[in-house]
């Protein structure tokens, strides 16, 4: 039987960074193949369903090549039980981008979203910092995008990874 590898999420609200930090992740992190989450939309709609299952699939032949996964995007960890190849892997651990509610407004308003997406994206996000240690197994680290430059974050989501592998 192959040895089972780990999967990486960096999760958070709209607006948190989780698109922004994937060109430096992939520079100081070349071991490891990293995606995202959002990229299928215009390929497949908001099945979101079909697009966790298709990201798993993808991530588990990965990891057959002996090679690991982090997805970036907004993923709940009682949505990924149900896809198909989940417990292809030896755990799926979650990481929370986050930043203050006045900058997360900021970034959403440049995209043009609705008073009522941003208000909606901003209850979610506290619920991610309310629920870190509780709906997460372990409990789900936050690192802050508001306060630090995209390669500090970057760095921080490479330690959190490196205590997995």
């Amino acid at each position: 039987m192959e040895k089972k590898l780990p999967l990486f999420i960096v999760t958070g609200a709209s607006g948190s960074g989780k698109s922004f930090v994937i060109s430096e992740l992939r520079r100081i992190m070349p071991e490891f193949d990293i995606f995202e989450y959002d990229n299928l939309i215009e390929f497949i709609g908001f099945d979101w369903e079909k697009m966790r299952n298709i990201w798993l699939r993808v991530a588990r032949n990965i990891a057959s090549s002996g090679r690991m996964t982090i997805i970036c995007g907004t993923l709940m960890p009682w949505d990924l039980e149900e896809c198909v190849d989940y417990h292809s892997f030896k755990h799926v651990y979650y990481l929370n981008l986050h930043c203050d509610d006045e900058t997360r407004e900021l970034r959403l308003r440049q995209r043009n979203w609705s008073e009522e997406m941003i208000q909606e994206h901003l209850s979610f996000a506290k619920w991610l910092i309310e629920n870190a240690d509780k709906a997460y197994k372990p409990p789900m680290p936050i690192v802050d995008t508001a306060n630090h430059d995209v390669s500090e974050v970057a760095i921080q989501i490479k330690e959190w990874i490196q205590q997995y592998i």
